[in-house]
């Protein structure tokens, strides 16, 4: 529905779910808690401990790598609305990712299935 550049990732708590500052335009920032789209990361808690912190390790060194090299990072909403648990369904793009998304990526490489 929108698309918003990420002017920093505040938080990334596991493989799906990251909390961000988005740029608004104008200077305005706005803090904002994101579910990654079209994906089921494996959980950091119980069982799936071990495959959780692969995956969350995974999205850790892809977005802070790109923040340290100064790459745009974009995050397209889903709906227009917040969902269930107070977060926006979104899709991560890197500016030179040629259309790839994130989550797609981690799918593609086994670190979320598609949901």
């Amino acid at each position: 529905m929108y698309t918003y550049k990420i002017k920093k990732i505040l938080k990334i708590y596991d493989g799906d779910t990251i909390t961000i500052e988005v740029d608004l335009g104008f200077g305005v920032t706005k803090k904002e808690k994101l579910r990654l789209a079209f994906i089921d990361a494996p959980e950091i808690r119980g069982e799936s401990r071990p495959e959780g912190l692969k995956s969350r390790d995974w999205l850790r060194e892809v977005l802070y790598s790109a923040e340290k090299e100064d790459k745009i990072i974009i995050a397209r909403t889903i709906r227009d609305r917040k969902g269930k648990y107070g977060r926006y369904i979104a899709e991560l793009f890197l500016d030179d990712t040629e259309g790839i998304s994130i989550n797609q990526r981690m799918i593609n490489e086994g670190y979320a299935l598609v949901y």
